[in-house]
């Protein structure tokens, strides 16, 4: 089963930023259990301290390699030879090497053609060579829309993370049972206990999640999906939305500050319901709505016509 599959996470602090970290716990949490984390590159160096400063949040092993002559260093050659001893020397059945650096190219090809799954992170900027070389590749900036500010788990974040699953599982056309989701969230939280929450079963847990339907199939088989939205013109928050846009004008407002009012008037808001990760594009899907601007500077108009 996917959820057993033991990976193995090397990370590339040379060309990736550590605002990506919790997205890359977040994403690799459906392909498996992290088995291995590591992180590679001279710690000792001032553009290195974001890093420093993240890596006991996650349990992550960091490999210093000291940065002694200008030019390429040696962590490209670290990370290389640390996943080929794994390969050979542990169970691992993959490996999720996270960088924008072509040179790891090779690499993927190798331990792909081991018959080991090979996951590549990168940002935009990532050659093909190495994303062909991967069995899936994803790019960083998809994941910042899943960063969270803390490994703790809290219900909010939660229910928006069994969203995510069982978005993702009806975008492939399958479905979604709570043992799946049971694992993914461990994967993810390795202190969740639905005990916590003042649970005994995770059944009765979901099936108190205002977005969430748990559905009894035969033989007790059971699945979880989406509950349907409702029609937007009866959409409490969608009417809401409206009235605050309505309130700023014609100059209207700019999106973190509706994000903002949004969440003020509906805690539980969150936008994966609506079939959307980034909440601009929800906005701009809303009849009357109309985002404008840049990335760093949109704001959020009404209109007459849409």
């Amino acid at each position: 089963m996917e959820e057993d599959r033991k990976l193995a996470l090397l990370i590339d602090s040379d060309n990736v930023s550590s605002k990506y970290l919790n997205g890359i716990f977040d994403e690799l949490s459906q392909y498996g259990t992290i088995t291995y984390r590591r992180i590679y590159g001279d710690f000792t160096a001032p553009t290195n301290a974001h890093w420093s400063a993240r890596l006991l949040e996650k349990s992550i092993t960091p490999i210093q390699q000291f940065s002694n002559t200008t030019g390429k260093n040696a962590t490209d050659s670290a990370l290389i030879i640390d996943a080929m001893d794994l390969l050979y020397r542990s169970n691992v059945d993959g490996f999720c090497i996270v960088s924008s650096d072509s040179d790891f190219t090779r690499l993927a090809s190798r331990l792909r053609e081991s018959g080991k799954m090979v996951i590549g992170m990168g940002e935009k900027k990532t050659p093909d060579s190495f994303r062909s070389a991967c069995t899936v590749f994803t790019e960083l900036e998809n994941l910042l829309e899943n960063e969270q500010a803390s490994s703790a788990a809290n219900k909010t974040d939660i229910e928006a993370d069994i969203i995510n699953i069982i978005t993702k599982n009806d975008n492939n056309g399958k479905q979604t049972g709570p043992g799946e989701i049971g694992s993914r969230l461990q994967n993810k939280y390795p202190d969740f206990d639905i005990r916590s929450f003042g649970y005994s079963q995770l059944s009765k847990f979901l099936q108190d999640m205002s977005g969430i339907v748990v559905n009894k199939c035969g033989n007790n088989q059971i699945t979880v999906s989406l509950k349907a939205s409702g029609d937007e013109e009866s959409d409490t928050t969608i009417a809401d939305i409206r009235t605050i846009v309505r309130s700023h004008g014609k100059k209207g407002i700019a999106l973190s500050a509706l994000g903002q009012e949004i969440r003020k008037l509906h805690p539980d808001f969150n936008v994966s319901l609506y079939g959307y990760t980034q909440l601009y594009r929800f906005l701009d899907s809303i009849k009357g709505i109309r985002v404008t601007g840049t990335a760093q500077n949109r704001r959020v108009l009404l209109i007459k016509n849409k």
